[in-house]
This record gives structure tokens, C-alpha cells and sequence, in this order.
């Protein structure tokens, strides 16, 4: 059962089929354009949706709003030291302001740096600063039926063919998504975290983390391989192997904004905090009030409670069972934060370059009001430049969500499945130059 118990409700919009139907054309197909009032289930995202604790409720009540030096500063500077090891650690109000802080002083063009999978503003981050993304996990991750326990892993051999292709001088870093959202939100072991560190250590190439699931991937090592210690501990193995991390507090800091950037390394903190304050304010708040620092301090001490860690991720794996158990074909294992539907599977009918994966988004909420989000070939399709995977992910916010309401979500997509040939892809009539799957506007191929 759930490890807390309820204080406050909120309520959950109801609406027609013809009010879903014209809210989803006047958004051009694109459901981050659904305004939330029109939203029954709302998994697009379990980034800053989760609920807050009383005590977070309560930290807010003690935020110091001094420009600089807020006690609420050195309590995050503190929680995250002890948790992490890292000397600097550099507020911001979220994880993609990391990248940009980070890739900005790093990335130079022409520079390649390799990831498990990159995430979108990942990807878009680095190529802004004229960099190449380069994806080098392992390739059972793009297998959506391959049943191992950590496909989140980096493939050492492609590391070495990147380095061969373009030399150490063009590898400013090497980065590890934990867990892998972009291939399901897949966990990464301790023993390829220690391959991918040393192997940087012996080519002189700075390694650090995407770790706004870092709580989450040390639970899936305990469980999965076994590894000895709490979940604080294990999690400090990890940070141990790296030079720093971005993090979207959003995710595993159990808040609504927040984020930073942590590292050892002197000089590039100077950099980044000089930019900082150019951007986004005093190093002791980065853009946040201190109310919101002493919440994000607060959630990162209690998602690494296990029994908060196995509730979360059962929940997931129960949800993704029970989407099995109907016939829906989904990505397998089940990940931490999200379910994971396998579009082309769903709609082998539909052409790669007709939007499988967003045309079935767009059927779930025409279907029930449930709003996901693609994964797939309007993310990350830019160019015609096609995934490997085409997946509508099904993200659980952090203890907002019953079983129940997930048995509704299983309800529609299985009721969807029936009657899958009905569904049509789609074509884009708008799309921005970066990011394109945040704005585009789309409509039915005819």
C-alpha cells in the first residue's frame, strides 16, 4: 500500500467526447497544447507534477528571501554534498538550465558527446552550441521485447568507435542518463557506470550524470542485481564514479521547479556560476525563491526513503502489468517513472512518417481524456532522421495517482487497442526549428 496518507484533494475534469474532439483540433493534434482544465488523466509528464509532502508544505513556510546567502541555500548545499560528494553545487529552477550552463562552457562545434539515449532538451542543448549527440547504448534498448533488467546500459565498443572516428580533443564529455527515459525509462547498472568511468579516466574525458532519477536507478540496482547497502549508499556509488551531474530536481527532488548543477571541478564551477548570474541570478538562489530551495532540500532527503522507492515503482510495474494482461503491447521491462506503449506494434498500419506514436497519443485522449506523450518520430524525427524506437510514453506523477485512476488509463488503451485500425496518422502543418514537438501543429492525413 501507499507508504502516506491523503490531506488534500483535488478535483479532476470530466468532459464530453465532443468537447475532447474540439479541444484536440484547435490544438493542432498536439496535447501539450490541451489546456489542463480539458485533461482527466494527465501522464504527459512526471516532471514537477509530483505532490509535495507536508514537510516540503512546511519548508515553504521557512524560506529565507534574502538576495544572497539564504540559510535555505546551505541547507541544499548541504543535502546535496552529503548525498552526492561534489564540491560546487549551483541552484537552478530546472534541469534544462544545467544543460545549457554546462554544454554552453563544454561544447564548442564540431565536439561529439556520447549518452545512453539523449533526451530532447539534452539533445537540443548540445546541438545549440553547434556539438553532435551521440546515443551509444546498448542495442537490446532498442529492442522493445527484450526482457533484460538494465537497458539503460552504455555500449563500451560505440564509445570506442566515437573516439576513433573523431579523436579525445572533440569527446569534451561523456554523459549517463539515469534512468534512460528516452529508451523507457530504463535503469543503468554500478558495474557499466564503473566501465564507462574508467574508460574515461583513461582517455582524460570528463564524465558526469543526467540524474533526475538517480533514487530510482539505485533502487532498480538493489532489486535487480542485488547490490548491498541502502539506497543512499548505493546512490553514492554512483555520484563516486563521476566528475558531476545535472539534475532536474523536478523528477527525483519530489518538487514542482528546481534543479542544479554539481561538480568538482573549480574552475568549470566559476564558469558556470559567472554565466549563472548573468542569466539567472545570485549563486546563492538561481532563479529560485529560497522558499523553493528548502522544498527541493526536503524532497531529495525523502525520495531516497525504499519504502517511498518500492511503492513508486511498483506502482509502475503493476500499471504496466495490467496493460500487458489486456494486450496492449508495451516496452518491456516496465521502467521507474513510466509505462512505455510500443506505437508501432499498437499501429503497424501507420507509416513512421505519419506519426504513429502521436497519433495514438492524440486517440488516448480522444478516447478517455488521457494525456501522454510521443516519444518518437515528431520528437526526435527532425529532418528524416527516424528513432529507433517509436513509443508514447505513459508518465506516473509522483504520489498523486491512485491504482484506480491507472485502472482507468489500462481501461481505455485497451478499448483503443480493439479498435486500433480505426486510428490515423497524422501530418505536420507547423513546426518550430528547435524542439519541434513542443509547438507543432498537426492534423489528420487525409
Amino acid at each position: 500500500m501507499e507508504p502516506f496518507k491523503i490531506k488534500a484533494t483535488e478535483s479532476i475534469p470530466f468532459t464530453s467526447r465532443a468537447e475532447r474532439e474540439a479541444a484536440l483540433k484547435s490544438a493542432g493534434y498536439n496535447l501539450f497544447s490541451v489546456p489542463s482544465s480539458k485533461i482527466t488523466i494527465d501522464l504527459l509528464t512526471d516532471s514537477g507534477t509530483s505532490a509535495m509532502s507536508d514537510r516540503q508544505w512546511a519548508a515553504l513556510m521557512i524560506g529565507d528571501e534574502s538576495y544572497a546567502g539564504s540559510r535555505n541555500y546551505f541547507r541544499l548545499e548541504e543535502t546535496v554534498r552529503r548525498i552526492s560528494g561534489y564540491k560546487h553545487v549551483i541552484p537552478l529552477h530546472q534541469g534544462r538550465v544545467a544543460e545549457n550552463l554546462l554544454f554552453s562552457n563544454c561544447v564548442r562545434p564540431g565536439d561529439h558527446v556520447p549518452n545512453n539515449i539523449h533526451f530532447d532538451t539534452t539533445k537540443a542543448n548540445i546541438e545549440h552550441n553547434g556539438g553532435q549527440a551521440i546515443d551509444c547504448v546498448i542495442d537490446a534498448a532498442y529492442d522493445p521485447q527484450a526482457d533484460i533488467p538494465f537497458k539503460g546500459d552504455m555500449d563500451l565498443e560505440k564509445l570506442d568507435r566515437v573516439l576513433a572516428d573523431v579523436g579525445r580533443d572533440r569527446i569534451p564529455l561523456v554523459l549517463l542518463t539515469i534512468t534512460n527515459n528516452s529508451g523507457g525509462g530504463q535503469p543503468v547498472s554500478l558495474a557499466n557506470a564503473t566501465e564507462v568511468s574508467d574508460w574515461c579516466k583513461r582517455h582524460g574525458i570528463p564524465f558526469f550524470y543526467d540524474a533526475c532519477r538517480f533514487a530510482e536507478n539505485a533502487y532498480f540496482c538493489k532489486v535487480r542485481s542485488g547490490l548491498d547497502g541502502d539506497i543512499p549508499t548505493i546512490a553514492r556509488r554512483f555520484f563516486d564514479l563521476a566528475d558531476g551531474c545535472t539534475m532536474s530536481a523536478k523528477k527525483d527532488g519530489l518538487v514542482n521547479m528546481g534543479g542544479f548543477v554539481a561538480l568538482n571541478d573549480d574552475a568549470l564551477a566559476e564558469k558556470v556560476t559567472n554565466m549563472l548570474i548573468l542569466i539567472e541570478g545570485f549563486p546563492t538562489y538561481g532563479g529560485l525563491a529560497g522558499r523553493d530551495l528548502e522544498a527541493m532540500a526536503q524532497g531529495l532527503e525523502e525520495v531516497l526513503d525504499e519504502r517511498y522507492l518500492a511503492h513508486r515503482i511498483g506502482q509502475v510495474r503493476d500499471f504496466g502489468q495490467a496493460l500487458r494482461d489486456a494486450g496492449v503491447p508495451i516496452l518491456v521491462p516496465v521502467g521507474g517513472h513510466a509505462v512505455y506503449l510500443d506505437a508501432r506494434r499498437f499501429l503497424p498500419h501507420i507509416a513512421q512518417d505519419q506519426f504513429p506514436a502521436q497519433a495514438l497519443t492524440c486517440a488516448l485522449y480522444l478516447e478517455g481524456g488521457v494525456r501522454a506523450v510521443e516519444i518518437g518520430g515528431l520528437m526526435f524525427g527532425a529532418g528524416g532522421n527516424w528513432p529507433e524506437l517509436e513509443l508514447v510514453r505513459l508518465a506516473v506523477p509522483r504520489r498523486v495517482y491512485t491504482s484506480s485512476h491507472l485502472d482507468y488509463v489500462v481501461e481505455i488503451a485497451a478499448t483503443l487497442f480493439e479498435k486500433r485500425d480505426s486510428i490515423r496518422g497524422l501530418q505536420i502543418t507547423y513546426e518550430a526549428p528547435v524542439l519541434r514537438h513542443f509547438t507543432a501543429q498537426l492534423k489528420p492525413v487525409e
